[in-house]
């Protein structure tokens, strides 16, 4: 039953205004309460609404990127793998990522080898992948190796320079200058690397006499300043041309190969014995005789006919393991052999047994020295420590000779350094550089150089993001093809095709009359 406002009234202590002003106040309190907790949830209806829209949005981006996965699932239903992002270099067609791939495949392996390999392991692995053409590799490591040749060495008085030429057909050689800072060479007991060398220059020519050698030490000293050293082997050219840098600085000092030098007294020691000549020949018979017979395994190894000297150790090695042979009826290595065609084939050995021995302990003193030059280097004191590494209990005078021909050839040449100084002694390193440009070239090592021997420079260091980038800056086509006309000129290879391309159309014409 509703109680009525006159009979409460009564019971209000406050007076009737007092009252109601609070009652409106509590009235109006609860009404902006309200409009408050109706904008808060028209708010988050409105965020609700927000966020729904963007959850479909999402859900709909899932289901596109899903159907596309899917689409591409199909297309390659084997794919599992993910390359890492490569977004193509400016004006051209492939990142920096496969360009560093390539460029240091092709150091290995070669040119065309290089595009196979990639091919073959995109397939392994699943992946659509664009592969660079051979020749477009072949443009890449040009403009490296262009690049190379044009960076400048670093200011410094301590540089070494290594000098060699290499020919391959015809009356053209290549000359190579690489460079090395004594600062920077390896420990004692380390061997030089190719990453350790920095490339100078490499010149095809016909002509290569001391003036036109001293020329280029000359310009190189101009651009790059004096070395400390140049060494280089026996080549007159190479070791006079050399002493023209002592002009500008009184300093500088001509160092000869070790190896080279250790090659040509061995050949007075080996290749002058009376019997050397027959030895040799009786290889030549032995290789005919039986490299078509069940001895075939026992056939000499092939000797090469310039630099003998330097790689007889495989021969030797060879003679005093048939000599063995020979001696051991129970060797598994001949069973198979009559011990009579084992004697009618090798036994002419035995006659050179006494001498061998003699002759392979002056090859083993060199091999010892040079083992010790190409870990140590040159230093004060190298002659001593030399003659203990080749062996002091030599057997045969022969080789006791030798080994002191080459302390006393160390020790003049140690004379020339400064207290505390260590140099290199050997080219090996430069020689070996040589091998890879060969390795390049392949099956066309043997047809004369070509625009690849501008590539020379990028064999020595692997390819880096940063060495690509500095050469594709500085290094275009054309700085290629215009490095190539000044250098090379008319090439071997081109000389024959036009040689050829005359002939078909002198006899076709001939033909037609």
């Amino acid at each position: 039953m509703p109680i009525s406002w006159t009979k409460i009234r009564s019971s209000f202590k406050s007076p009737l205004r007092v009252v109601v002003t609070v009652l409106w106040r509590s009235r109006e309190a609860k009404a902006r309460k309200s409009r408050r907790l109706k904008d808060e949830l028209d708010e988050a209806r409105k965020t609700i609404a927000r966020q729904a829209a963007e959850i479909e949005r999402q859900e709909e981006e899932n289901r596109e990127l899903k159907q596309r996965l899917e689409e591409q699932c199909r297309r390659q239903p084997q794919s599992r793998c993910r390359l890492p992002e490569d977004p193509p270099l400016k004006g051209h067609h492939f990142g920096l990522r496969m360009i560093r791939l390539a460029l240091n495949l092709a150091r290995i392996v070669g040119l065309r080898p290089a595009s196979r390999v990639l091919e073959i392991f995109w397939k392994w692995l699943g992946v659509e992948q664009a592969i660079p053409h051979w020749t477009t590799i072949r443009t890449w490591l040009l403009r490296v190796g262009v690049a190379m040749l044009r960076q400048p060495l670093e200011p410094a008085d301590d540089w070494i320079w290594m000098a060699d030429h290499s020919n391959q057909i015809g009356p053209e050689k290549a000359l190579v200058v690489v460079g090395v800072r004594a600062a920077h060479l390896p420990p004692p007991g380390e061997t030089l690397k190719h990453d350790d060398l920095h490339l100078l220059t490499v010149r095809p020519g016909t002509s290569w006499k001391r003036t036109d050698m001293g020329s280029v030490y000359c310009e190189l000293a101009g651009q790059n300043g004096n070395p400390r050293a140049v060494l280089c082997d026996g080549a007159v050219e190479l070791r006079e041309g050399a002493e023209t840098l002592q002009k500008s600085r009184l300093d500088t000092i001509v160092l000869q190969d070790f190896k080279h030098k250790a090659a040509t007294f061995l050949k007075a020691t080996v290749g002058d014995h009376p019997r050397f000549a027959e030895f040799n020949t009786q290889l030549g018979k032995t290789r005919s005789a039986i490299q078509q017979t069940e001895l075939a395994h026992l056939i000499p190894p092939p000797q090469k006919p310039k630099a003998r000297f330097m790689n007889v150790a495989r021969t030797f090695e060879w003679a005093a393991t048939v000599l063995w042979l020979l001696d051991q009826p129970e060797a598994k290595t001949r069973r198979s052999i009559a011990p009579e065609r084992l004697e009618e084939k090798l036994g002419w050995l035995r006659s050179f047994a006494e001498v061998l021995a003699e002759w392979r302990e002056c090859q083993q003193v060199v091999s010892a020295g040079v083992t010790f030059i190409n870990k140590q280097g040159l230093f004060r004191g190298a002659g001593s420590r030399l003659g203990a590494a080749m062996g002091t209990n030599l057997k045969h005078a022969a080789s006791r000779q030798l080994a002191q021909r080459l302390v006393d050839f160390v020790t003049a040449a140690e004379g020339q350094l400064k207290e505390g100084e260590r140099l290199p002694m050997s080219t090996e390193i430069l020689e070996s550089t040589f091998a890879l440009y060969k390795q390049l070239e392949r099956q066309h090592s043997k047809g004369g150089f070509t625009s690849l021997l501008a590539a020379f420079g990028a064999l020595l260091k692997p390819a880096t993001d940063e060495s690509i980038r500095r050469a594709f800056l500085t290094v275009s086509v054309k700085d290629v093809r215009r490095w190539t006309r000044d250098n090379l000129g008319a090439t071997l290879a081109s000389k024959r095709l036009a040689t050829y391309k005359e002939f078909r159309i002198a006899t076709n014409s001939a033909a037609k009359i």
